[in-house]
C-alpha cells in the first residue's frame, strides 16, 4: 500500500505525529470522562432521591447552584395532605472541615435519621448515620482529606464520628457528606431552617392534583415532580462546566487538524516529483487524492488505538493523585469522539489536497 510506504519512509516524523495526536484525543477523551463523571456526581443524589415531589422556597429550582429556605414547620402541613405518605424535610449547607492544617469545603446533608429519603445514593463502606454525632463522607472526599471510617472529622466546631463512606456523591468541585438533620441545624446556628422537603406520595395518586394541593397549602414554594427537578438540575451543571468543556475540547480538535494538515502538506511536497510522475503517467484524478485521505485517516485510525492505551493508565494515575477527579467515559463517547477525529482527519486532508493542483506533470522534465 503506497500511502503507508510514503508515511514509513518517514519514520521519527510518523512516530511524533501520532504521539502528539494521540495525546489530543486522550485530552478530548479525558474532558469528556470528567464531564460524565461530573454529571452524574452532581445529580446523583437527587436521582437517587427518586420521590415524587421536591419542595423549594419560591422562584428557586435546584438545589446546585440556587438558595432555597424554608420553615420546618411547614413539615405538618405536608403531611396533612391526604395524598402524601412520607416527607423527609432535609438541610443543605456549604461547610467547611478542617483536618490539621488543611480545609475543604463540604457540601453537607442534613435529613431524619432513618428516613428512607435524604441519604447517600450508596454506603460503599462501613454504615449510614445512626446519630447525632456521626457523619457520612463521600469517598473520593475521604481519600482526599485522608480520613477512614473511626476517624473524627472535624466540621467548624463540631467533632463527628466517620462511620461510612459514599459513592455517587462527587461533583468534581465539591464532594457531598451526610449527618442527622439536627446536627446539621445546629451547624447552621438557626434551628428550624430547611432547604427542601421531599415527598412521597401514596399509591395511585394522582401527582399533578397533590401538587397544585401542597402549593395552595404553601404559597410560597415551588413543588417540582422528580423528571422535571432532575432536568432543572441537570441544566445547572451543563451551563457551569459545558461552555469549559467545549473550548479546551475544541482548542484540542484544532491542534489535531493542524497537525494532521501540516504533516500531510509536507508529504505531499517531499513527493512532489513522484506525484508528478504519476500525473505524466496518467494516474486517475482521483489517485493522488486518495492517496493523501489515506494517509490521513492511516494517522488517525492509529492515532486513536494508542490514545485509548495512553488514556486508562492516565486516568487511574490522576485519580491516584486527585481522588476527587473522576473521569466515567463511555462506549458511546468513545464512538462519538472516534467519528470527529475521522472528520477532522478528512477537513485536513481536503486541505492538503489542495497542494496537489500546484503539481504539473512537466516538471518530471525539470
Amino acid at each position: 500500500m503506497f500511502s503507508l510506504r510514503i508515511l514509513v519512509s518517514q519514520k521519527s516524523r510518523i512516530i511524533l505525529t501520532i504521539l502528539g495526536m494521540s495525546l489530543c484525543i486522550s485530552l478530548m477523551l479525558f474532558l469528556a470522562g470528567i464531564y460524565k463523571g461530573v454529571a452524574d456526581g452532581s445529580v446523583e443524589y437527587i436521582r437517587h432521591n427518586d420521590a415524587d415531589l421536591w419542595i423549594l422556597q419560591k422562584s428557586s429550582n435546584n438545589i446546585l447552584r440556587g438558595t432555597s429556605i424554608l420553615p420546618y414547620i411547614l413539615t405538618n402541613k405536608i403531611v396533612e395532605q391526604k395524598e402524601v405518605e412520607s416527607v423527609s424535610p432535609v438541610l443543605l449547607l456549604l461547610t467547611t472541615v478542617k483536618r490539621r492544617n488543611n480545609f475543604a469545603t463540604l457540601f453537607l446533608a442534613g435529613y431524619p435519621k432513618g428516613n428512607k429519603y435524604g441519604g447517600p445514593p450508596e454506603i460503599v463502606e462501613g454504615k449510614n448515620v445512626e446519630n447525632d454525632n456521626e457523619i457520612v463522607l463521600d469517598k473520593a472526599f475521604a481519600s482526599k482529606m485522608r480520613y477512614k471510617i473511626g476517624d473524627s472529622v472535624r466540621v467548624q466546631d463540631s467533632k463527628l464520628l466517620l462511620v461510612g463512606l459514599s459513592s455517587g456523591t462527587n461533583a468534581f468541585v465539591i464532594q457531598y457528606g451526610f449527618t442527622t438533620l439536627k446536627r446539621a441545624s445546629k451547624l447552621l446556628g438557626f434551628p428550624g431552617i430547611v432547604t427542601t422537603f421531599i415527598v412521597k406520595l401514596k399509591p395511585n395518586s394522582n401527582r399533578s392534583d397533590a401538587a397544585e394541593k401542597l402549593k395552595t397549602a404553601l404559597p410560597n414554594t415551588s413543588i417540582f415532580d422528580q423528571g422535571t427537578f432532575l432536568k432543572n438540575n441537570i441544566t445547572e451543571t451543563e451551563s457551569g462546566i459545558l461552555p469549559i468543556f467545549y473550548s479546551i475540547a475544541g482548542l484540542g480538535g484544532i491542534v489535531l487538524t493542524v497537525i494532521l494538515s501540516l504533516i500531510l502538506s509536507i508529504n505531499i511536497l517531499e513527493k512532489r516529483k513522484d506525484m508528478a510522475v504519476m500525473k505524466a503517467m496518467g494516474a486517475p484524478k482521483y489517485f493522488l487524492p486518495m492517496l493523501v485521505l489515506n494517509q490521513a485517516m492511516i494517522i488517525s485510525a492509529v492515532s486513536i488505538i494508542i490514545s485509548l492505551f495512553i488514556y486508562f493508565p492516565m486516568v487511574n494515575l490522576i485519580e491516584m493523585v486527585s481522588p476527587e477527579v473522576s473521569a466515567k467515559i463511555t462506549v458511546y463517547q468513545v464512538i462519538l469522539i472516534s467519528i470527529l477525529i475521522m472528520i477532522m482527519s478528512l477537513i485536513s486532508s481536503m486541505i492538503s489536497i489542495n497542494k496537489l493542483r500546484n503539481i504539473y506533470p512537466l516538471e518530471v522534465f525539470q
